[in-house]
């Protein structure tokens, strides 16, 4: 019985002795796979890069042709350059929307920040009791369409005074955006090694110094991402801008509307406005873009 088992274990010894050579032939072979298919892919990722810009760069070749040039069809691509409409942008004293829509989304942003860093903090590192009916509270708030809160938002700010006030929209802007940025900040907090927290405990660090000193640093890209799609979904709010405000906080998105009259539409003005309030989003994911790929790959891979 002795022989018998050991030939039986020998048996199934040399029969288990091929897997790893198996395996890693499956992994060469997945690899090499993946080595062929890896400039298909890339092509796939320009050609998808290229469909969604050529909007964008057709806006920015509109911009600088003339109103006869820009509404022809077919579309006259080579036609003669001109930068008039940017000089007429001044005239129409675009300063103030564009000072506008910075004061609602930079004050705003700030705001979120404030309140959503340590929400999340009590969700994630130290999670309050019930924390996912928490998460899911803020999640429903999002979904009520904001066209049904439209009517009773506006009789409660014209009732306190506040219509036509750049503060109004940094109210409504901070109460749109907390929600994603507390689901975002949680999945950032979340990956902060508990034994540096622990270690900030021992060295007798209160809970404001832990998140100004332990916790802010090591989050700080998903900060700088959060912080940039709250920027982007503030500056480019029409809905409550629209209804809410009449000539003294208008935002810059209230401008744009200004070039579709009776008269017709202005498409070559539409499109050098359009541009000029594009400008400031797209510096500043350029600044940020270091921080904002490390920000929204920090939550996604445990």
């Amino acid at each position: 019985m002795t022989v018998d088992v050991g030939a039986g274990t020998a048996e199934r010894t040399d029969v288990a002795q091929p897997q790893p050579a198996r395996q890693r032939r499956r992994r060469v072979e997945d690899t090499s796979t993946g080595a062929k298919a890896g400039p298909v892919w890339t092509l796939v990722a320009w050609i998808l890069t290229l469909f969604f810009f050529a909007p964008v760069a057709w806006m920015v070749l509109t911009s600088f042709h003339r109103e006869a040039d820009a509404a022809s069809n077919p579309p006259k691509v080579l036609a003669p350059l001109t930068f008039e409409h940017y000089g007429e942008l001044f005239g129409r004293n675009i300063a103030p929307f564009l000072i506008n829509s910075a004061t609602a989304s930079v004050v705003s942003t700030l705001l979120v920040l404030l309140l959503a860093v340590p929400a999340a903090y009590a969700l994630s590192i130290k999670p309050v009791q019930k924390w996912t009916d928490v998460m899911f509270f803020f999640l429903s708030t999002k979904f009520l369409p904001p066209i049904a809160a439209l009517l009773p938002i506006y009789l409660i700010v014209k009732q306190v005074g506040m219509l036509d006030n750049v503060y109004t929209l940094v109210i409504l802007y901070t109460s749109m955006n907390l929600p994603i940025a507390v689901w975002m900040m949680r999945s950032f907090l979340a990956e902060v090694p508990t034994e540096i927290l622990e270690a900030a405990e021992v060295d007798g660090a209160g809970l404001i110094t832990t998140l100004w000193r332990v916790v802010t640093p090591i989050v700080l890209p998903g900060m700088a991402a959060t912080s940039l799609i709250c920027f982007i979904f503030s500056w480019n709010e029409f809905m409550f801008a629209v209804n809410l405000t009449a000539t003294v906080a208008s935002t810059a998105p209230v401008f744009l509307v200004g070039f579709i009259t009776s008269e017709g539409l202005f498409l070559a003005q539409l499109c050098a406005a359009a541009t000029l309030v594009s400008l400031p989003v797209l510096i500043a994911g350029f600044v940020a873009q270091d921080k904002l790929v490390r920000g929204l790959s920090l939550g996604a891979v445990k």
